[in-house]
């Protein structure tokens, strides 16, 4: 009996100390970062183990979880078909968008002035383009208006030719991304009817005669645009502007004797056309009625299909009466950039002209279009020093002038334009058409303050 007695108070006694150990934990929470050291060992990883789902959230962004909004850019551009320039452009664009499908551009051509005036509306309107492919006079008239942006911080410019990049440095800034180098006048001829081409406006005359007869012409150019007028300007020892820059010099015996001789080669020698706009001089010289033409670098590439090695480039004739050789306008095609634009569209756009001015796509324009390209390093490539239409090109360009982009130039074309038209047109003389170029551009230089 006192055995059983014993044996109960043991068991009593060991329930009241279990109880009273695990009591309080069960009742104190403060003192549960103890548990941990109780957890058995095959319940540790759950303790250390973070949801899946949340691991990823802070460190992971796939691209297809977070695709780039789609992106439309309109790009308005210079160049036109005849010579294929919009197609090249075109085929730009499509490139980048295979590469980037969420970007999609609308090209649109203009004609040089007509995209200046476009532009400058849109702009006011409120409603500009998104990216322009253009001339480096547009630079003043763009800048004055505070219509586009500069580059300077966008792109690394010193990988551009420097005389190129210099075209469109105003008031210390840079407004455009270069494309192509030189953008200037020269003289083409077909082989089969000039084998050799001529050295001087005599030599030119006398050539032209030869081969001036019904509907077939020495020379053609494009008669209703004073970009044609300014080598001979220079090469009759004028210039459009004084040593300041901006002031007009337009009626001056250098624009008399320019203007007249324009109009002689016309009248007196007969070796051009009645009339022709760029477009029908391009023509007749395709042709082949004509045996030499005065255009641009950018006609090159289409040329060249046409005539294969019966093309020659060479310079424009030295004037006799000079002595000095013509200097046309150089610069080269630009990329601008309007101003306001969001930072999406930006950043597409500056990936953009550094994907359409890299050595490949340069390169690309030498083949496709025979320009010279603006990248340095493309500049230099075999491909262009070893052909002897861009050597004609480049021979040409060094004897050119770079062309004003100050807001005073505007003044100049527009005062130049219909003055230049009205003697080809046998209706006004030199001298009178002189005097009246000044007036014109005296007047519009005193709206622009």
């Amino acid at each position: 009996m006192i055995k059983k007695l014993w044996m109960l108070l043991s068991i009593l006694m060991i329930a009241a100390f279990v109880l009273t150990a695990c009591g309080p934990q069960a009742a104190q929470p403060t003192e549960a970062p103890a548990a941990p050291t109780e957890v058995p060992p095959t319940a540790a990883p759950a303790a250390t183990e973070v949801p899946p789902t949340e691991a990823p959230a802070p460190t992971e962004a796939p691209p297809t979880e977070a695709p780039m909004a789609a992106v439309t850019i309109q790009l308005w551009t210079k160049e036109g078909e005849a010579d294929g320039g919009l197609q090249f452009v075109q085929g730009l664009t499509d490139q980048y968008s295979a590469m980037h499908p969420e970007v999609t551009f609308e090209v649109i051509n203009k004609e040089v002035e007509t995209l200046r005036e476009d532009f400058q509306t849109a702009s006011l309107a409120g409603a500009p383009p998104d990216l322009l492919w253009t001339v480096s006079d547009h630079a003043g008239p763009f800048t004055a208006a505070d219509l586009i942006v500069p580059v300077d911080d966008m792109f690394d410019l010193s990988a551009y030719v420097d005389s190129a990049v210099a075209a469109v440095v105003l008031d210390g800034q840079t407004w455009g991304v270069p494309i192509s180098n030189g953008n200037h006048l020269m003289l083409l001829y077909n082989k089969d009817l000039v084998p050799e081409p001529p050295q001087t406006t005599d030599e030119l005359i006398t050539m032209a005669k030869a081969i001036t007869s019904g509907d077939t012409y020495g020379l053609v150019y494009n008669q209703t645009e004073p970009f044609w007028l300014v080598p001979w300007l220079g090469g009759f020892g004028g210039k459009v502007f004084a040593d300041d820059g901006v002031t007009p010099t337009l009626n001056t015996p250098e624009m008399v004797a320019t203007l007249q001789f324009l109009h002689d080669i016309k009248y007196v020698d007969k070796i051009v056309p009645a009339e022709s706009d760029y477009n029908g001089a391009d023509a007749l010289f395709k042709e082949g009625i004509a045996g030499m033409i005065i255009n641009g670098d950018w006609s090159l590439g289409d040329y060249k299909t046409t005539f294969g090695e019966k093309l020659g480039v060479a310079r424009i004739p030295e004037v006799t009466a000079t002595g000095l050789w013509p200097a046309p306008y150089t610069s080269g095609v630009f990329f601008m950039i309007p101003k306001g634009l969001d930072e999406t569209k930006l950043a597409v756009i500056k990936d953009f002209v550094e994907f359409t001015t890299n050595e490949e796509n340069q390169l690309a324009m030498v083949t496709t279009l025979t320009r010279l390209p603006a990248l340095k390093v493309a500049l230099d490539n075999e491909l262009i020093t070893s052909d002897p239409i861009l050597a004609g090109s480049a021979e040409q360009m060094t004897v050119g002038t770079p062309m004003p982009t100050v807001l005073e130039m505007r003044c100049n074309w527009d005062a130049m334009k219909p003055e230049m038209q009205a003697v080809l047109a046998d209706q006004k003389s030199a001298e009178d058409a002189a005097a009246a170029m000044q007036s014109a551009a005296d007047t519009c230089i005193t709206t622009l303050d």
